[in-house]
């Protein structure tokens, strides 16, 4: 009878055990965070944005008016590297690409579900810095995803800088209903 409990604990004890970790790997299902894939181009944000200190919105001038930041097209790069002496294999593999007019298979970083809306225009005209979610890309050699992009971490933000940068906005001349909730806690801004 002894050994019959025992078992019947070891087996309660083991699954609560295993629904943990289950639970654990479930509430990390589309969560990135550190994804940093090889690229085509071994492309530096550490050199480009840290060391010769390019501007975010320079390359990524669509997230001033767009949904999306979006990767610079080539006559962007060729800006700067049209004119540079400096050549790398790096740099060979882009003005290939140009002269080919073939465009970089840049392998994605950041991924939101489909059912989400994300605008980057509204964070960056609303005072976010480019860093809040995509943390210090300047040391950056190789692009990763630097915060978990779930909904509780944005809304943390949310609730944390709303209030701010409602207030930013009030101050600036914005013509929004002063009763409106503060950013991003309505769901239908996030959610289609």
């Amino acid at each position: 009878m002894r050994t019959h409990a025992l078992i019947i604990a070891v087996a309660f004890a083991s699954t609560v055990a295993a629904s943990g970790v289950v639970a654990y790997e479930l509430s990390r299902v589309g969560v990135h965070q550190g994804y940093a894939p090889e690229q085509p181009i071994a492309f530096s944000h550490k050199l480009h944005a840290g060391d010769s200190q390019i501007p975010c919105l320079y390359c990524h001038f669509g997230a001033r008016t767009s949904r999306h930041a979006g990767i610079p097209p080539l006559n962007v790069c060729m800006n700067c590297h049209g004119i540079l002496r400096t050549q790398t294999v790096e740099i060979e593999k882009l003005k290939e690409a140009v002269q080919r007019r073939q465009p970089i298979a840049w392998v994605k970083v950041h991924n939101l579900p489909d059912f989400v809306y994300f605008n980057h225009s509204q964070h960056v005209t609303g005072g976010v810095s480019c860093a809040s979610c995509h943390g210090r890309v300047e040391t950056m050699a190789r692009v990763g995803q630097y915060a978990p992009l779930t909904m509780g971490w944005c809304l943390d933000c949310h609730k944390q800088r709303g209030p701010e940068l409602a207030l930013q906005r009030r101050h600036a001349g914005s013509h929004e209903d002063p009763d409106a909730p503060f950013p991003g806690q309505d769901c239908g801004k996030c959610h289609y």
